[in-house]
């Protein structure tokens, strides 16, 4: 039985590198590995969060209508990530490029150690929020009932993010 198509909000990002270039071709390996592309934001830069010692990130939204589960859409993130170089050392440190599933249509997936969606503090990060309300501003987050548009105007993250 094919699964039917949701639309999944990935979230991506990274601080080394040819940072747009880093962001152009992850745009085009999940294109073409994990679904079609319904819409894309601009390219924001943000100051690291969390391991402030860093470089900036540019980040970017996209929404991809996929018929993969919502554990291969992770599982094909996580191999483009690899495949555009991503070595894992330090949570929250430098990085070529980051891929993160942070919506998948309205469902709610809490499979340990694995995959939560939404994602767990996605609500409390301007990076994430700015960029996902310019795609999908009235979308719902399915955990707390308000539009990602209204998240963003209550967020309390002072982070400046900036539209390129």
């Amino acid at each position: 039985m094919a699964l039917e198509y949701q639309t999944a909000y990935l979230l991506l990002g990274g601080n080394l590198g040819d940072r747009e270039e880093n962001l152009r071709q992850a745009i085009e390996l999940i294109a073409n590995n994990i679904g079609e592309l319904e819409a894309i934001s601009s390219v924001y830069e943000t100051a690291a969060w969390g391991k402030t010692n860093q470089p900036s990130f540019l980040n970017q939204a996209a929404a991809i209508k996929t018929n993969l589960p919502a554990i291969e859409v992770l599982n094909k993130g996580l191999e483009i990530e690899a495949l555009l170089g991503r070595i894992r050392k330090d949570k929250w440190g430098e990085r070529l490029i980051d891929i993160d599933l942070v919506l998948y249509g309205s469902e709610i997936i809490d499979i340990e150690h694995q995959l939560q969606v939404p994602h767990p503090q996605m609500q409390n990060r301007k990076f994430v929020m700015a960029p996902l309300a310019e795609i999908a501003p009235n979308v719902l987050h399915p955990v707390l009932g308000i539009t990602i548009s209204e998240i963003l105007k209550n967020i309390s993250d002072e982070l400046e993010v900036k539209k390129l």
